[in-house]
């Protein structure tokens, strides 16, 4: 297949009609913010490591998102389709987070967990590396809550959430 070659005013539209025919594990982030726990919807959570078990992500745009970069721990949540509703509050700007009626609690070491979330991964923040204009994250875990679901797994194609079912197995 030949590359597309375009002016570099096209090249930001090409790179998103990339991705977005790419799909993605969706993950809520979450940490200690300075005026209490902030948190948001992130696709980009990738495993680095096994031994150490560390990770990365990359954040850009928002208020939370500017908090998260700052933290120096963070709860990277993994996310299943049983947690739509979740990812869905996290993802939408001025969404209320946090609230009495979310399943939530604060860590002894100050984080944010949200206990409906199958697996989450307490992290130490490493590396912060800026890109253009995002800062990709690198962090090292240093704990794991959790067990296996058995809730479909979450990801993010074509600018929506997506359920993977057995159905949808071809290999």
């Amino acid at each position: 297949m030949p590359l597309s070659s375009a002016p570099a005013d096209t090249t930001h539209h090409l790179f998103r009609s990339a991705f977005r025919t790419h799909p993605a594990g969706v993950a809520v982030v979450t940490a200690a913010g300075e005026g209490g726990p902030v948190g948001l919807t992130a696709s980009s959570v990738a495993s680095v490591s096994a031994d150490p078990p560390a990770l990365s992500f990359s954040l850009s745009g928002s208020r939370s998102a500017e908090q998260l970069i700052q933290a120096e721990t963070v709860v990277v949540h993994m996310m299943d389709a049983a947690q739509l509703k979740l990812v869905n509050i996290f993802s939408r700007p001025g969404t209320e987070r946090f609230t009495a009626g979310m399943d939530w609690v604060t860590l002894p070491t100050g984080e944010p967990l949200l206990r409906a979330a199958p697996w989450a991964l307490r992290c130490r923040i490493t590396h912060r590396v800026p890109v253009g204009t995002s800062i990709l994250l690198a962090a090292e875990v240093l704990e794991i809550h959790g067990a296996p679901s058995t809730a479909e797994p979450l990801v993010y194609h074509d600018r929506s959430f997506h359920r993977l079912t057995d159905a949808s197995r071809i290999g």
